[in-house]
């Protein structure tokens, strides 16, 4: 209930000062439907490693004499292209040989707070160094450790699946009778 649109619409005032209350759903078939699309939700979240990954355009241009590793870490921050100020939010440039083309609009619509899971996955997986201890935080070296040099990568994918699914599952949820009952 806490994922409907018209629920976080009504209540976004109420939301931000204090706990959510849970609104009454109209009928029992809504309140069902509303426990499928929890189950759903939580499926595809808690098993969110091993979604089928979304069918994005792989453009993979490795220089030659590259092992498998090479052509998937990420180094500086991954980002979206902009052409004349606008950003395209369609296409991730991964790094200087990989980019991954036709991402969907609805992808962007599933929020984690202010930035969609996408965006979140860009600004966290890039090798930087604090300043203060030096440490350095390569997301790549997971990669290695576990045999999987796609892994950053097809997490981008998967991550793409769940955006989409997530805001399909929302989207399909039945409305509130807000002004014939109290909450």
């Amino acid at each position: 209930m806490l994922h409907s649109t018209q629920y976080r619409k009504r209540f976004a005032a109420d939301l931000k000062k204090m706990q959510p209350r849970i609104a009454l759903a109209a009928s029992a078939d809504d309140f069902h439907a509303f426990v499928d699309a929890g189950k759903r939700l939580i499926n595809l979240h808690i098993n969110y490693k091993s979604v089928e990954p979304y069918p994005l355009e792989e453009h993979v241009t490795p220089a030659a004499d590259l092992d498998e590793y090479e052509p998937f870490p990420v180094g500086a921050k991954m980002r979206l292209p902009k052409a004349k100020g606008v950003t395209d939010r369609t296409t991730i440039l991964y790094n200087p040989h990989v980019t991954l083309r036709g991402i969907p609009e609805e992808a962007f619509r599933y929020q984690l707070g202010p930035r969609s899971a996408i965006e979140w996955i860009d600004d966290r997986y890039w090798i930087r160094t604090d300043k203060a201890s030096g440490i350095v935080n390569d997301p790549n070296e997971w990669s290695r450790e576990h045999h999987d040099p796609r892994y950053i990568f097809d997490l981008i994918k998967r991550v793409t699946t769940v955006s989409v699914e997530t805001m399909r599952t929302v989207d399909a949820l039945p409305h509130f009778p807000f002004e014939d009952q109290r909450v």
